[in-house]
């Protein structure tokens, strides 16, 4: 019961619909859970989000479902409003939704673009931003941003996804210092190659897989409870002394 009592919103996370392969966000949520936290699931995929939210209640946890597009500061407010309204709290927030864009300089459109800032970039600023007043209330908290090692190296595409991961970990730093004093800690997580409904198009691909694992010192992909474990260590406690850090899970992918 790592985070016992403790109150969490994680953006992204109707993916956690079981028994289909779970996203980041959805996998964090049943781990949080099962950690002793309420969770908010919240996504804009109400379906999905409902659904998670009610398996997570009937095994006997504790979870409720907002709609929420991260782009939107009127839903962010309404989300933590609910948030307070259900569980009196607000101690962490995951700023987890993300999409993806595989294509590179030339070929990335404008609106591409645009979209990879706005749901990335955007989104994690204005979750920030509106969580910040409940955790100062709350007398400090945690904030997890999940980039990527895309946030970190390059690669020959996903232009747009590379900056808008590379803009949350920046932007961490930067949030990080300004609220350290107030016991508001914010980290990012990294992930590297991983099997989640993201990928899954890519990664089942024999060729995409062989090529991929190559690059990977461990020579396999990750799984999403791996991710979410390196999540939930900075939500916890446990760092009390962790700020302003990257948190690189990738199989020793960028470690060469």
């Amino acid at each position: 019961m790592r985070i016992k009592d403790k109150v969490a919103l994680i953006t992204g996370s109707a993916s956690g619909v079981r028994p289909q392969l779970m996203g980041f966000g959805g996998v964090t949520a049943w781990l949080f859970s099962e950690e002793g936290a309420k969770v908010v699931i919240a996504d804009i995929n109400a379906k999905d989000g409902e659904t998670t939210a009610r398996q997570i209640r009937d095994s006997g946890g504790e979870a409720l479902f907002n709609k929420l597009d991260v782009t939107n500061e009127s839903d962010w407010i309404k989300s933590i409003k609910s948030t307070i309204t259900s569980f009196g709290k607000i101690d962490i927030l995951v700023n987890n939704a993300g999409t993806t864009a595989r294509e590179n300089v030339e070929n990335t459109t404008i609106e591409m673009w645009d979209s990879q800032m706005e749901i990335h970039a955007k989104g994690t600023f204005l979750g920030t931003k509106s969580v910040i007043p409940e955790l100062r209330r709350s007398g400090g908290g945690s904030i997890v941003n999940v980039s990527s090692i895309a946030g970190i190296i390059g690669s020959h595409s996903s232009t747009a996804y590379h900056a808008g991961k590379g803009a949350i970990r920046a932007f961490t730093k930067s949030a990080a210092v300004q609220y350290a004093s107030e016991g508001i800690r914010v980290n990012s997580v990294h992930p590297g190659y991983v099997d989640t409904p993201m990928t899954h198009n890519v990664f089942s691909d024999h060729n995409q897989a062989k090529q991929r694992t190559s690059t990977i010192p461990m020579g396999r992909f990750g799984t999403a409870k791996e991710i979410a474990y390196a999540i939930l260590y900075l939500a916890s406690d446990e760092s009390s002394y962790v700020t302003g850090t990257e948190l690189i899970v990738d199989g020793g992918t960028t470690a060469h």
